[in-house]
């Protein structure tokens, strides 16, 4: 019981008076129950009552009947056993709301008849909030019995469909096993048909069969020995024809270096040759500059360039970035010299120059021809350099060139895209090393460079012809960097 709510707290279980409440039996044996402590906490609890001027609001007086029924209980409990000799206990216990209500009613009328004033209109405002209570509850309860009533009837309803399913699991289970064992009867048939069809076979058909499919098979096996035997045998042809080939590129060409060799001296006089070029002056290989004599200067240690020296003589052009002691020519140096120009440490400048005109590689203007007539074609690559810095891990790419422009991409990963412009650059590689001759450059648009290495230097020479000769559709000459192309036919 709280001393500051100004009211008692009021318990439905157990129907005892509040602390304050004067009952007549209490007014009849004054003498009999009075007792000191609790006149004083009576005397107190009336004063604070007396004294508070708030007014109690209908749901104060709801919350208050809903959260002390404990508390009243316990103080009823407490009053009856320290008055226990004139005070009657009951003990009832409220089996339902409208005995809770009834009480509520008894004691708030009472409440009612012992005080006046503001108190008086607040209880008759409480009497009226009880009386709306109870309404509700009651119709909250009938609420309650119809939806249950629903629920019911849903259950029932689920029931029946889970009963009709199942019986509808049952027929289908049903029908499906009149099925199989038709489908089990019918391969049975058949399985027997197939069976007196193999008995009536005669041992003489049986034994044709079998001839007539080892015969199939040894003609099988003289075709493949056959065909296998000449495709050998047109490819030893091929590679002896390259071997003779090459051994005679290699007489011509030390007949032209002795030949090169002679004009000079006969032009120069005595003047010794300190280098030369080695590799075969044809499309596909490397040139490298090595000295003749141990005594000069280390090719490394000196300054190079190369140039590209018409058929005719008529011009020469310096190519920009060809300025290592390798170079592997690309297409636009066929048919034209090759020259090499070594600046010595001493100051003093020689030159090398191919014995004569770059030759083309063999079959490769019909391969190039070939793959413009399709359209274009996919080339594996690998990138070397991006933008000038090495590029750590070389996976595989493909370089796809076609009329409308050059790719590379790896699956649906795109590195470069772009149309033939003006901007755009394709040469081959111009700096040394073993790969020089597979190396490509290109240069998609300003600001983007690769160095690509492509897998043998076939290849690389048909991609920088193809894109020369697409780019060339739409008057666009595709060079490396400064090259004059109008000079290119």
């Amino acid at each position: 019981m709280q001393k500051k709510s100004g009211m008692s707290a009021v318990s439905g279980d157990v129907p005892s008076r509040p602390s304050w409440a004067h009952s007549p039996e209490r007014e009849e044996s004054d003498e009999e129950v009075v007792v000191l402590s609790k006149k004083d906490e009576v005397a107190k609890e009336a004063a604070e009552l007396l004294a508070q001027q708030k007014r109690l609001s209908v749901r104060d007086l709801a919350s208050k009947y809903e959260k002390a029924q404990a508390a009243a209980q316990a103080a009823a409990a407490k009053v009856a056993a320290e008055h226990a000799h004139h005070t009657r206990v009951r003990e009832t216990t409220v089996l339902d709301k409208e005995a809770a209500f009834k009480k509520l009613r008894g004691l708030l009328t009472e409440l009612r008849g012992r005080l006046g004033g503001r108190n008086k209109d607040d209880i008759e405002e409480g009497l009226k909030a009880v009386e709306t209570l109870a309404v509700l509850f009651t119709q909250r309860e009938s609420e309650l019995v119809d939806e249950r009533a629903e629920v019911g009837k849903m259950a029932t309803l689920f029931k029946q469909a889970s009963a009709d399913a199942k019986t509808m699991v049952e027929e289908a289970r049903a029908v499906a096993q009149q099925e199989i064992e038709a489908a089990k009867a019918t391969a049975a048939k058949v399985s027997a048909a197939l069976h007196e069809q193999e008995e009536i076979w005669t041992a003489a058909d049986k034994k044709e069969l079998e001839d007539l499919k080892r015969e199939a098979q040894e003609a099988r096996r003289i075709k493949m020995l056959h065909e296998s035997s000449k495709a050998m045998d047109m490819e030893h042809q091929i590679e002896g024809l390259r071997q003779q080939l090459a051994e005679k590129v290699g007489e011509v060409m030390k007949l032209r270096k002795e030949l090169e060799a002679i004009k000079r001296q006969d032009q120069e006089g005595v003047k010794q040759q300190l280098y030369q070029l080695t590799g075969h002056e044809h499309l596909g290989t490397t040139l490298s500059i090595v000295p003749l004599d141990e005594r000069v200067s280390d090719v490394s240690l000196c300054s190079i360039q190369w140039y590209r020296i018409s058929g005719d003589g008529s011009y020469t052009d310096l190519i920009s970035g060809a300025i290592r002691p390798q170079y592997a020519p690309e297409p636009f140096d066929v048919g034209n010299f090759l020259r090499a120009e070594i600046n010595l440490p001493t100051g003093k400048i020689e030159a090398v120059q191919t014995s004569g005109p770059i030759d083309p590689a063999p079959g490769l203007e019909k391969y190039v021809e070939l793959l413009v007539t399709k359209g274009g074609a996919q080339f594996n690559v690998r990138i070397v350099l991006k933008n000038g810095d090495i590029v750590e891990k070389q996976t595989l790419h493909t370089l796809d060139i076609n009329k409308a422009r050059i790719k590379l991409h790896k699956g649906r990963a795109v590195k470069a895209k772009e149309n033939y412009s003006t901007n755009m650059q394709l040469c081959g590689a111009r700096g040394g090393g073993d790969s020089a001759a597979q190396g490509l450059y290109w240069v998609p648009k300003k600001g983007m460079t690769f160095m690509l290495v492509l897998e043998s230097e076939r290849e690389r020479n048909a991609a920088i012809l193809l894109a020369r000769k697409f780019s060339k559709l739409g008057n666009i000459h595709l060079g490396g960097p400064d090259d004059i192309l109008h000079q290119q036919a």
